[in-house]
């Protein structure tokens, strides 16, 4: 897994690409979500468009970072979840966790000021 990050207006957009499944992959995206909240951006959408597969490392990457930017009062969406990845947040009854998004625009219009 590797990832990008970019900004349009106060929001963060985080684009993860390949296969999501923990290790040294975990430690560092997860370093940059702290890095976020220290420096009070709050804002965030997590791009799955280019993601593979993920495994159960892999959610709990994304279940640790909603609780991360709801603990600290910050927004996180998700968007171009797959067809595969959305089953798979269904057999783990996680769906209902994450405020997902069908479009970057639709993600972006939804933040509340």
């Amino acid at each position: 897994m590797d990832y990008s990050v970019s900004e349009q207006d106060d929001i963060v957009i985080i684009s993860l690409n390949g296969k999501i499944m923990g290790g040294p992959e975990a430690t560092e995206i997860n370093e940059k979500f702290n890095q976020l909240i220290d420096t009070k951006k709050l804002k965030i959408v997590i791009d799955l468009k280019n993601v593979e597969w993920m495994n159960s490392s892999g959610l709990g990457i994304l279940i640790g970072a909603v609780s991360l930017f709801r603990n600290n009062n910050g927004q996180l969406r998700i968007i171009n979840v797959s067809e595969r990845i959305q089953n798979l947040l269904k057999i783990t009854k996680l769906a209902g966790i994450f405020e997902t998004s069908s479009s970057l625009e639709e993600a972006l219009s939804s933040f509340k000021n």
